[in-house]
C-alpha cells in the first residue's frame, strides 16, 4: 500500500494546510455573527485591554494607524466600540467595548470554543494539550505575538 500523501508532507506544509483550513472555517463561523476575523481580533484586543489607544492597537497588531482608524470607525458605527478622548492626553483616543460589543464577544468565545472542539475532534484531551504546547513553542521561537494573527500586517 503506497504511503498517504500527508505522510510525505513536512510539518511546515501541514501547518500551512491546517492553518489555512482553520482560518477559513473560523471566518465562516464568525460571518454568521456579521464579523470578519480581523474585526474579531480587534474586538478581542480592545476587550482584554480596555482603554487601549488607537496607536497602541495599531502597534500591537502591526497595522498602519490609518487603517486601524477605519476599522474602529466601522466598529464604533455598529455600536460595538466607544472611542473617547483620554483624560491624561487629549490627543489620544482610548477604546472600550460597549455592552453590545461585550455581548458579541461572549458569542464569539462560544463560536471559537466550538470551532476548537470541532477542528481538534480527532484528538483526545492529552493530545490536544501536547499539540498546543508544541505549537506555542514554535510560535515563541518565531517571535509571534501571542493572540495576534500575523496577517494584520498585510491589512494596512
Amino acid at each position: 500500500m503506497p504511503p498517504q500523501p500527508h505522510a510525505r508532507s513536512g510539518p511546515a506544509f501541514l501547518l500551512t494546510q491546517l492553518g489555512t483550513r482553520a482560518a477559513m472555517l473560523f471566518a465562516e463561523r464568525v460571518a454568521a455573527l456579521d464579523l470578519t476575523p480581523p474585526q474579531v481580533g480587534m474586538l478581542r484586543m480592545i476587550g482584554t485591554e480596555a482603554g487601549l489607544s488607537q496607536q497602541q492597537l495599531a502597534g500591537r497588531l502591526g497595522m498602519l494607524p490609518s487603517k486601524v482608524v477605519s476599522f474602529v470607525d466601522e466598529l464604533e458605527g455598529r455600536g460595538l466600540v466607544v472611542r473617547a478622548r483620554s483624560a491624561r492626553d487629549r490627543r489620544v483616543y482610548e477604546l472600550t467595548l460597549t455592552d453590545k460589543g461585550e455581548e458579541l464577544m461572549r458569542q464569539v468565545r462560544e463560536v471559537a470554543a466550538q470551532h476548537d472542539a470541532d477542528f481538534c475532534g480527532p484528538l483526545d484531551t492529552s493530545e490536544r494539550e501536547q499539540l498546543a504546547g508544541l505549537l506555542r513553542r514554535l510560535a515563541e521561537h518565531h517571535d509571534l505575538t501571542p493572540g495576534v494573527h500575523p496577517g494584520y500586517r498585510h491589512l494596512g
